[in-house]
């Protein structure tokens, strides 16, 4: 399985679950058009844009373009790829009957399309020796650090994401989606221990 090195963003996660099983590589969902009013996913999205860059990749309809639209509109050009998939007649197999459109989405795609979409886009495939996975952060660490379930845990939340550049109305499940992603657990309860005092 190649592994890319941009995040790749899809809208559903069954459309996540079918990339998943084409490259090994971060994947977020947007929801649908859930993203338009989630400014914590929006940020996140910026920030591994900014990090690692980021690959569109939504349904080839109308829903597809007006979420890819909104996206492109918030996430500088220099930091975005557009993958794109053919427009192919059909219905997914989970599904009773075809989408408004009548065309396949993303998890209705053969893993060749989708790896050949990738790789039109331009995605970076890091081939060869692939890193170690590294320990995620918990919420026995969130915990631990103070973060979570004792007195003033609120307080040093609030810190931490500001000290982590990430946005101040974060709740602590997006928190540690988004230090999962953007960092390995031995670097994120280094920076709390000396950034976040007690």
């Amino acid at each position: 399985m190649r592994r890319v090195r941009e995040v790749i963003v899809v809208e559903g996660r069954y459309d996540k679950n079918a990339l998943r099983q084409v490259v090994d590589a971060t994947v977020i969902e947007t929801r649908g058009f859930g993203v338009f009013n989630d400014r914590e996913r929006l940020a996140l999205l910026r920030r591994l844009a900014a990090e690692r860059g980021l690959i569109l990749l939504t349904d080839s309809d109308g829903a597809g373009f007006v979420i890819r639209n909104f996206l492109k509109g918030a996430i500088p050009r220099e930091q975005l790829k557009q993958a794109y998939i053919p427009d192919i007649p059909g219905k997914e197999r989970r599904k009773a009957a075809p989408g408004k459109e009548g065309k396949l989405g993303v998890e209705g795609m053969a893993p060749e399309v989708l790896l050949r979409a990738l790789e039109r886009a331009g995605a970076t495939f890091e081939d060869g020796a692939l890193p170690e996975d590294r320990d995620p952060v918990t919420r026995v660490d969130f915990y631990e650090l103070g973060l979570s379930g004792r007195p003033g845990s609120g307080a040093r939340r609030a810190a931490a994401l500001k000290a982590l550049g990430l946005p101040e109305r974060m709740t602590g499940g997006a928190m540690l989606e988004a230090v999962n992603l953007l960092y390995s657990r031995e670097e994120f309860v280094r920076f709390v221990q000396q950034n976040i005092a007690d």
